[in-house]
């Protein structure tokens, strides 16, 4: 006896499919939640490239099927802004460490860019791009921004 009462000794007082149950529970909830994770996922994917493929077609930009493809994506945008398509280039940086930050910051950099050109070619303020830059209300501005961009009225 201590202090804080008895002390269970190890294995006193649980038995092994206690363990098991909640290993199982544990596996179950982190399954569940990669789940739902994937959901997200997929209904941001399937939304951005709608809209991409929307934007791009009212901009008269072949193949907007590019949208769907990951880094065609990213192709497509530059030529929806009419602008050079090398700086898609800069992924190659992300496999060596410390120079990805600095490819990253670039890329993110030409994205904007390319936005703003896109927002103005659709006659809407260039800023807009700018306002994706904002931690996590950016994040939702750029949802927004890419709907009115391709479903709003021109």
């Amino acid at each position: 006896m201590n202090f804080f009462g008895s002390v269970l000794q190890y294995g006193e007082g649980i038995d092994m499919m206690s363990g098991a149950a909640l290993g199982g529970g544990i596996v179950a909830f982190l399954l569940g939640f990669a789940l739902v994770g994937l959901v997200i996922f997929a209904a941001v994917y399937v939304f951005m490239s709608l809209a991409l493929m929307a934007v791009a077609k009212k901009l008269k930009t072949e193949p907007a099927w590019l949208a769907w493809v990951p880094i065609g994506n990213l192709y497509l945008m530059s030529k929806m802004a009419k602008m050079h398509w090398w700086p898609i280039l800069l992924l190659i940086g992300y496999v060596i460490p410390y120079i990805n930050i600095i490819t990253n910051i670039a890329l993110m950099v030409f994205m904007i860019i390319w936005q703003w050109k896109v927002c103005e070619a659709r006659k809407r303020p260039g800023w807009w791009a700018v306002l994706q830059l904002i931690p996590v209300v950016g994040w939702i501005w750029a949802f927004i921004m890419w709907g009115i961009l391709a479903w709003g009225k021109d």
